[in-house]
């Protein structure tokens, strides 16, 4: 699933070089920390939330295929 999230951002923001994924495996669920540069941020998340449900939906999809549950969480980094 890392890779997948991985994928999906790089081709969303102007600086795929600064995307970075982190995921911890529990037995049954999966987090991914979803991290990019300050000004793709808005373009990760998109007007009103409706990019990252999309991201959130197709990971939850694949996911759903392995019986395992994803929750993706972007980060913003201070």
């Amino acid at each position: 699933m890392k890779e997948l999230v991985e994928i999906l951002a790089k081709n969303l923001v102007s600086r795929p070089d600064e995307v970075r994924v982190q995921e911890t495996e529990g037995d049954t669920a999966s987090i991914i920390e979803l991290r990019v540069a300050a000004e793709d941020l808005g373009r990760i998340i998109g007007k009103q939330g409706r990019t990252a449900k999309s991201i959130r939906t197709v990971v939850n999809a694949a996911a759903s295929r392995v019986n395992r549950r994803v929750v993706l969480e972007i980060v913003e980094d201070k």
